[in-house]
């Protein structure tokens, strides 16, 4: 039945037919809104105002009648606000004249009311009373109120909504939220105003400009708390306005202060690249370097800066005489150098040229004549080559190069597309070809790749193959979405990650730690990395150079021989013998959702990959890894799993409360761990680790959900031994937990160390019988009193103490660690509960009762903290949870035999 018709309650008609109070009506919702019988409250509501002879009014007498009484949380009032609106917008009523002296009453009411309520009844008042018409000096005086008071929030969330932002202004409103890092609220503040837009860009682009310190502002405003200052920084601040001058299509000319910040940021990553990296050639790091600075003096200082910070005097001298940087620019000592240089002449450059020949012989060699590298630029070259590019049952190299895009707005558009097949290797000249769009080379350029890509015959070989065909859709139309069209596509990413899972070693380890990507993968497979000096030049230019020529072709024809000698030698490399299921990579798609044949890889920026429930392990080809060898690093939010984890046997560390995400990268790179990761850093995390080091695990999941799917992504082989492999415990205070005692605690936080509530994570346990374990507990009870003649029936008095017997393991499910026994030189002579390392065995934790327990014969010992564990019921449980992941092998193990009384240590 609709709330708002009293048909069939007799009592609604006659309230209706006398009018109903609304206070009655306000006592009676206050009386069910304590309940929280939402419903029943909708319900009498909507009752009620059909009841009112104004419900306007009415609304605005239960609002005056609530004055002084609001407190925090949803206030009742606001409800009642929320209802009429819905209730009116539902209701076929005559509304107001806009400019009737009745709706003039009710305006001024409202805005008395306005001025003396929450924030939540803002829209709602606004909406019903029709307040973007009502007199605005009233309104605007509150919103400066609020202001005034250091309500910056709640002033400019009331004048948007009132549609008051005109007259308000942009830099008093906008200054103490953006100090405030509250940016997304001043993008709604001037939404559908384009005049304020292009002055709040004006104002943050002010921001950007050389020498300016935030710091300034921030003091003029000493009434604004949790200042976010690090958030405006020239270097964040800039993206910022670039991001928001993209979307408000304003033109590039009205933030030339960000533009600026932006190329400085492009020249530090070029110095990185070029003095760091050693990934760019001086040629083209001139190049684009130059396009950068321009004739801007406070780029030409900063770049001669940097100069200095990556180099010494006598190659930042060289690098500003191929940039023609003024002389007045450079620091002394670079000036000095280049004065020197130019009376000298260029004499070193045979030199310099002589020793990039012996630098690049040590990377990978285009093992192909130079006659064999086509570059076909018209529809007549693609006719000529048009059957070695299609043949059947053949296997190609795909790559694709474009020139990089240092500057907001610019979108990279693809230049060369490369195939390698055996022998030769055919360079796609894509500007020429795909102009103009509907030319005959265009049709044929597409028509070319779309059935090379189609062919499941032919099996094509790519390094992140997705992202580089969907830079080709972009370009191309009839190219468009042809990612999602592949057949028969083998991604080597794929298979890299999951060589990195397996922690495959590289030749030249130190170097290796500097190559990423397809260069170390080459490194790693064929023994010499690629030389990638050229990745980043200027691909648009014609003629291409012949160092770019070889580049691209070596780019392509690599792949083809990394693949022959994966599939060669696929155990070396820890992969399966059917390396082709490693061409079918993993789905992005929710589970259940039908997928495109061929290759699915998202390209950035999509979303972290989150791992579902049952995700698979890319068809079987991962190579399996033993439980115990697997080393993760978790982040904070992942503690669960990380518990999980450990309780398999997997050498899990997570990240402490106040630990950054920063810091699972540097663990991850110091012990070789994986990382686990739920938040937003996962795109930064897995840049500092390289592919397949890092993944995002989705956290709506229960932990032990997301334990099963982490092990099946990598494949982690757990066996029961590996169950409790590992110590559990979280502080050295805890009480003693068995692996599966009747009474399991939840792990507590643990130690507070620099790294976090830190688990003991060992691995090492000694096995002591049940006789011995009550003289350990007999001798710790009583060491530090002296000892009388009623020492053993204490001892027996203590021993058989009446306590509650500890759940026995479930038929079939003991536990038997490979472990040593506990012998007398394990212990200190004066104090017999403490190991000769120091470490002291937690024997105060063990329940009496346990030791009556049927059926148990040992216990364990850490060795890294001293817990003492014994077999029970939670072994089962965790047996029970994890049987899905755990491998089919009989869970009980054939207990060792207990020493013998000859043989016992005591």
């Amino acid at each position: 039945m609709d709330p708002g018709d009293p048909a069939g309650d007799p009592a609604a008609g006659e309230r209706r037919r006398m009018g109903q109070d609304p206070l009655l009506l306000l006592q009676a919702l206050q009386t069910l809104w304590s309940t929280r019988e939402r419903q029943q409250l909708r319900e009498e509501a909507w009752r009620g105002f059909a009841a009112l002879d104004d419900p306007l009014a009415g609304l605005l007498d239960m609002l005056e009648s609530c004055r002084g009484q609001r407190g925090e949380g949803p206030s009742l009032e606001a409800w009642i606000s929320h209802q009429l609106q819905c209730w009116l917008q539902a209701q076929p009523r005559p509304s107001l004249a806009q400019h009737s002296l009745r709706l003039k009453q009710l305006q001024a009411r409202a805005v008395k009311v306005l001025t003396e309520s929450p924030p939540s009844l803002a829209a709602p008042l606004a909406s019903i009373f029709q307040l973007q018409d009502a007199d605005r000096s009233c309104l605007l005086a509150h919103v400066h109120r609020l202001h005034h008071e250091g309500r910056f929030r709640e002033a400019a969330t009331l004048g948007a909504t009132l549609k008051l932002q005109s007259e308000l202004g942009i830099e008093k409103m906008s200054v103490p939220l953006l100090l405030q890092d509250k940016v997304a609220l001043v993008e709604r503040y001037v939404a559908g105003f384009p005049e304020l837009q292009r002055r709040l860009l004006a104002l943050m682009d002010s921001w950007c400009q050389p020498g300016f310190d935030i710091k300034d502002v921030a003091r003029q405003y000493p009434e604004v708390s949790s200042l976010s200052l690090e958030k405006l920084s020239p270097k964040v601040l800039s993206r910022q306005v670039l991001r928001l001058q993209e979307r408000y299509g304003v033109a590039p000319a009205l933030c030339p202060n960000a533009a600026i910040q932006q190329r400085l940021a492009a020249l530090r990553h070029l110095c990185h690249k070029r003095f760091v990296e050693k990934s760019l050639s001086q040629e083209n790091w001139t190049d684009h370097v130059q396009g950068l600075v321009g004739q801007s003096p406070w780029l030409q200082e900063q770049l001669s800066q940097l100069l200095v910070s990556h180099s010494d005097p006598v190659t930042a001298a060289q690098c500003a005489m191929d940039l023609l940087l003024p002389e007045e620019r450079l620091p002394a000592a670079v000036a000095v150098e280049l004065r020197r240089f130019r009376l000298q002449g260029r004499a070193t450059e045979a030199d310099s040229r002589l020793e990039v020949k012996d630098v690049k012989d040590r990377y990978y060699q285009l093992p192909i004549p130079r006659e064999n590298v086509h570059l076909l630029a018209s529809w007549e070259d693609l006719t000529r080559h048009e059957g070695a590019l299609l043949q059947r049952h053949q296997v190609v190299g795909i790559d694709l190069e474009w020139t990089p895009v240092f500057v907001a707005g610019g979108r990279p558009r693809p230049s060369l597309l490369q195939v390698a097949v055996e022998g030769h290797v055919f360079l796609l000249d894509v500007l020429a070809l795909s102009q103009p769009p509907t030319g005959q080379g265009a049709q044929a350029f597409s028509q070319l790749v779309a059935q090379l890509l189609s062919d499941p015959s032919i099996t094509k070989l790519g390094y992140g193959m997705v992202g580089d065909l969907q830079k080709l859709g972009t370009s191309c139309p009839a190219l468009a979405h042809v990612e999602k069209k592949i057949l028969g596509g083998m991604d080597l990413l794929l298979v890299h990650r999951q060589m990195r899972v397996a922690n495959v070693p590289a030749p030249g380890v130190d170097r290796a730690r500097e190559l990423r990507g397809l260069s170390l993968l080459v490194q790693q497979v064929l023994g010499t990395a690629l030389d990638k000096t050229q990745q980043l030049s200027n691909w648009d230019r014609r003629p291409l150079c012949e160092e770019q020529v070889i580049y691209a072709a070596a780019d392509a024809y690599c792949l083809l021989e990394v693949h022959q000698a994966l599939c060669r030698e696929p155990s070396r490399f820890h992969l399966s013998e059917d390396l082709a299921g490693s061409r079918r990579p993993r789905h992005r798609e929710r589970p259940g959702a039908q997928k495109p044949p061929g290759l699915q890889k998202a390209s950035a920026p999509a979303p972290p990959r989150q791992v579902p429930v049952a995700v698979a392990v890319s068809e079987g080809a991962a190579p399996q890894v033993p439980a115990r060898a697997f080393r993760v690093v978790c982040d904070n939010m992942l503690q669960g799993l990380a518990r999980s984890l450990r309780c398999l046997g997997v050498d899990a560390r997570m990240l402490g409360n106040g630990e950054d995400h920063r810091r699972a990268a540097e663990v991850a790179r110091q012990e070789g761990r994986i990382i686990l990761t739920s938040g937003q850093p996962f795109h930064k995390l897995r840049a500092q680790v390289g592919a397949g080091r890092c993944l995002s695990v989705d956290c709506s999941l229960k932990a032990q959900q997301q334990a099963k799917a982490v092990l099946k992504h990598f494949n982690v082989r757990v066996t029961h031994a590996d169950i409790f492999s590992r110590c559990q415990t979280q502080s050295f205070e805890e009480r003693a937990q068995g692996w599966g005692t009747g009474h399991p605690e939840k792990p507590r936080l643990g130690l507070s160390t620099p790294s976090g509530p830190q688990a003991c994570n060992c691995d090492q346990y000694l096995k002591v019988s049940r006789d011995m374990m009550k003289q350990l507990m007999w001798l710790s009870s009583h060491q530090e009193g002296p000892r009388s003649s009623g020492d053993e029936a204490t001892q027996s008095q203590a021993v058989q103490e009446p306590g509650p017997v500890p759940d026995a393991a479930p038929e079939g499910c003991t536990y038997d660690r490979p472990c040593r026994w506990l012998q007398m030189a394990d212990l200190r002579a004066e104090t017999p509960d403490m190991l000769a390392d120091g470490t002291r065995l937690q024997l105060a934790g063990v329940p009496v009762g346990v030791l009556r327990t049927p059926g148990l014969r040992y216990f364990y010992c850490c060795t890294g903290c001293g817990k003492v564990f014994w077999d029970g019921s939670h072994l089962g449980r965790v047996a029970t949870h994890f049987r899905d992941v755990l491998e089919s092998a009989p869970s009980p193990c054939e207990p060792s035999p207990a020493p013998s009384p000859a043989s016992s240590p005591f």
